[in-house]
């Protein structure tokens, strides 16, 4: 009789379940973009809370910074919402790692900082949102898939200082504007200038890993990355970004400069560096 009871009670118990399972995914869609409710476990907010932020980026809304007011915690936390895999992928120490760099390389593309700054060179990210005197409009013309707009400038907008066509172009197609057209809006809209910084960050651009992939370990170097000396971690992540002027040559500052921004963070957070800091005997891509 026990085991009929037991099937008898199957059907009565499925109505339940699904609710359960219903009000779960009800649940998960009701939270804000902040809990980072979804299958890859939880949000950049479980890693940086807003007083974290804050006290990561001292001094960004000082009146000294162009991008004071710009680079809110909410447009931040909003945008890595939109990429369920950043911050969000490996273990907690994983994770701590990959936010950490981020936050280090848009750190120093956008830091105001310098050597004997109030609080350190390193407590002055995200001080501006658009490159100063750009040295050019940044068009490769050579570019027939993302060809330039008569009158645009491709200069560094953005937490991660995005630059050229051929990186508006696709970042916009993506992101839902026309970055060839309106890249001013990378400049203009904070959220939007943060998703280019993460859209960067996540996206492969062959031969180049992307950053995400480095930072988690998914990263597998190709015979020519042997080659090159192109092994995992953070330097790799600079070579990524801009390692056509900054990797191949030992001491080079700006590379310290976001080393130690992320050793900064990677304290804060609480969380081991990890191996091959620099990128100093590495060939560019």
């Amino acid at each position: 009789m026990a085991s009929l009871r037991s099937r008898n009670s199957w059907p009565l118990a499925l109505p339940s379940f699904f609710y359960l399972l219903a009000s779960s995914l009800l649940s998960c869609t009701a939270q804000s973009a902040e809990a980072g409710c979804g299958p890859y476990g939880h949000g950049v907010s479980s890693i940086v809370s807003e007083e974290l932020y804050h006290s990561i980026f001292l001094h960004k809304d000082d009146s000294a910074c162009p991008a004071n007011g710009f680079y809110t915690y909410a447009s931040f936390v909003r945008a890595a919402s939109s990429f369920p895999r950043f911050g969000r992928t490996g273990d907690l120490d994983t994770r701590k790692r990959e936010v950490a760099a981020f936050l280090a390389q848009i750190s120093h593309e956008t830091t105001g900082g310098w050597a004997t700054a109030p609080d350190g060179p390193y407590a002055w990210g995200l001080c501006f949102k658009e490159e100063i005197n750009p040295q050019s409009n940044y068009c490769d013309s050579t570019n027939k898939k993302w060809p330039c707009y008569p009158g645009k400038s491709y200069h560094g907008r953005g937490p991660i200082q995005l630059s050229w066509n051929y990186n508006y172009g696709p970042a916009g197609k993506a992101l839902g504007f026309d970055g060839l057209k309106n890249p001013e809006t990378v400049a203009n809209n904070s959220e939007i200038a943060f998703k280019t910084a993460i859209w960067f960050w996540m996206t492969e651009q062959k031969p180049k890993p992307s950053c995400h992939d480095v930072m988690v370990g998914r990263y597998r170097p190709t015979a020519a990355d042997v080659q090159a000396n192109r092994t995992i971690g953070f330097g790799l992540v600079t070579n990524i970004i801009n390692g056509g002027l900054e990797c191949g040559v030992p001491g080079d500052s700006r590379v310290a400069d976001r080393i130690g921004f992320y050793k900064r963070y990677a304290q804060l957070f609480d969380v081991a560096v990890g191996p091959n800091l620099d990128c100093a005997y590495q060939k560019p891509f």
